[in-house]
């Protein structure tokens, strides 16, 4: 099953730390899913004035469980950089893969 994920990083002062951090983490296990089909898509969510605010990704798991197992090691989750989360499921259609 696919599914679009919506991320929203904190708000607070020290949240674009937080991401700058975990990030080279971040895009390595980016990297692995994308090798092992599971990432499709994704791009960082920018404010007006062009900063990091969120992410966007299309990712494929053969179940809602296994999504879940992934975000519980996702690196801007364990780090606390994604603290609203929207899973909403979906089909990417043949073109675009």
């Amino acid at each position: 099953m696919q599914y679009i994920i919506t991320a929203y990083d904190g708000t607070d002062e020290q949240a674009i730390d937080r991401r700058l951090m975990a990030r080279d983490e971040h895009l390595k296990s980016v990297e692995k899913r994308v090798k092992d089909g599971q990432h499709l898509y994704g791009a960082a969510i920018l404010d007006e004035d062009g900063k990091m605010i969120g992410s966007m990704m299309v990712v494929e798991f053969p179940s809602k469980d296994e999504l879940d197992n992934w975000l519980k090691v996702e690196p801007y989750v364990v780090e606390n950089v994604w603290q609203k989360i929207d899973i909403q499921p979906c089909n990417v259609a043949s073109i675009f893969r």
